[in-house]
């Protein structure tokens, strides 16, 4: 990516956008690509207003984000002799040890996303789906998840951190994307990101389960919960995992493909690659025939839709939050909540 500068947009009448932090117009500036070939989601750019806002989220951030974009960047881009158009020699992926894995599962106390799974299923169910979709906890703010990406032979790819907000299970995005990769934080040398499906590992463990599959690994996690009958994988990205190499693992399986409202219409253009290794593939677009239009602008998905309506836990929940006590008369009773 060294020889491709990315700069902020020069000043023209219109340039200047509302910024997606403090929301004051005309003080939002944008990054461009000086070659013309990429542009840039419209919240990667920079805040006039530095020290009472402070937004500023660069390409080198979004990459980051986004690795699947930067490869595919890289990949278009490839220079050789005489302009010939040679085949690129894919390299292999690489791998974390397993046990740096192990020693995250754990310290669930700090994760805000594990709090928030508590508050709408109960801790038992918490727990069981953090070890299950293995999650882990990060020392990096303060506790962020560690959605890791276990291939179906059992082998570690790599990790992405994101911090979410503890009651509203919404991520952290301010002042700017809280968002990071382990194979980045541990500083791996000569390591080469290949990802797999957000919960691949659990393909070998239900092999006649049907597969569906949802764009946030924490969807994957929710839905599970409410319907545990069929498998749940995430691409951990609109784009994501979406490539020839990585949905190998998805042979001979029926497969629905579950996409965010508003990429239902890219997701149907994904059918023909899986359809040469799959069993059967289709979309299902029920909440794009369900939702406000609204909803659709927010981009929602099953799991939002899915905790539209409190939980008993999450009822619970309300009535601890009211009255502190009613926690410490249920530990002394040993209550248990049921859903009888």
């Amino acid at each position: 990516m060294e020889k491709y500068k990315y700069h902020l947009e020069k000043y023209h009448p219109g340039s200047k956008k509302p910024c997606p932090q403090c929301g004051r117009k005309a003080c939002f500036t944008r990054y461009v690509d000086a070659s013309g070939d990429y542009v840039f989601p419209e919240h990667v750019g920079r805040c006039d207003h530095e020290h009472s806002c402070g937004y500023h989220f660069s390409p080198s951030d979004y990459f980051r984000e986004n690795p699947e974009e930067s490869i595919s960047l890289s990949r278009k881009h490839v220079i050789t002799p005489k302009n010939l158009s040679v085949p690129i020699k894919e390299q292999l992926p690489s791998f974390i040890d397993r046990s740096i894995m192990e020693q995250t599962l754990s310290h669930y106390a700090i994760n805000p996303l594990y709090t928030f799974l508590a508050r709408c299923m109960g801790k038992e169910e918490a727990d069981r789906l953090c070890r299950l979709y293995r999650i882990g906890t990060s020392r990096k703010w303060g506790g962020a998840a560690i959605f890791w990406q276990v291939d179906c032979n059992g082998r570690v790819r790599t990790g992405k951190i994101m911090l979410y907000d503890a009651t509203t299970g919404k991520r952290v995005k301010h002042p700017q994307p809280h968002v990071c990769w382990v194979h980045t934080e541990m500083r791996l040398k000569d390591y080469h990101l290949c990802q797999c499906f957000f919960g691949e590992h659990l393909l070998p463990l239900y092999p006649d389960r049907k597969v569906f599959v949802v764009e946030s690994e924490k969807t994957a996690v929710i839905a599970s919960h409410f319907m545990p009958d069929v498998l749940w994988m995430a691409t951990g990205g609109k784009n994501g995992c979406f490539n020839e190499r990585a949905i190998t693992a998805l042979a001979g399986r029926d497969v629905v493909l579950m996409p965010d409202l508003g990429a239902t219409q890219e997701w149907h253009t994904r059918i023909p690659m899986l359809d040469k290794v799959c069993r059967s593939v289709s979309v299902n677009d029920i909440l794009e025939t369900m939702a406000t239009e609204e909803q659709r602008s927010q981009g929602l998905d099953i799991a939002d839709f899915l905790l539209m309506e409190d939980t008993p836990q999450m009822i619970l929940q309300k009535m601890i939050d009211r009255n502190p006590a009613l926690q410490t008369l249920i530990d002394e009773l040993g209550l248990q909540l049921t859903n009888e």
